[in-house]
């Protein structure tokens, strides 16, 4: 399983290869460089159980965020879902991952859906594409 740890940020995938993702930079720069964030990269079978179990919902999940302190937290990718998603919203694959990136790191600093956290996702993203 390859993993990468440092800087307050672990990431883990099951199989394969880590997408080419600026993970270190999206990090310090939404949730800064004392955050605690673990990433991990699952299946769909993995990212449906953790959906269901957390969420009461049955669907599969491109991401799902768990705050765990206020300086601690972890975001859950399903690549498979996220690779079946991303032409739908007019982006490439790596400009998606990266949204879904700082959207999850958004709701981990309390953000809900709305017009600010919008705003906000559209002010990091033009900073990281």
């Amino acid at each position: 399983m390859p993993s990468l740890k440092a800087h307050n940020l672990s990431i883990t995938k099951q199989n394969g290869t880590l997408p080419r993702v600026p993970f270190l930079a999206l990090k310090e720069k939404v949730l800064g460089k004392g955050y605690e964030l673990s990433i991990a990269f699952v299946d769909e079978t993995t990212a449906k159980s953790l959906n269901k179990k957390y969420r009461n919902k049955t669907y599969i999940p491109n991401t799902l965020s768990f705050s765990l302190t206020e300086k601690s937290g972890e975001i859950v990718l399903c690549l498979n879902a996220i690779k079946k998603e991303y032409k739908n919203f007019d982006m490439t694959y790596k400009k998606y991952l990266t949204f879904l990136l700082i959207h999850s790191m958004l709701h981990l600093k309390g953000f809900e859906h709305g017009s600010t956290m919008e705003d906000m996702e559209q002010k990091y993203l033009k900073l990281f594409s």
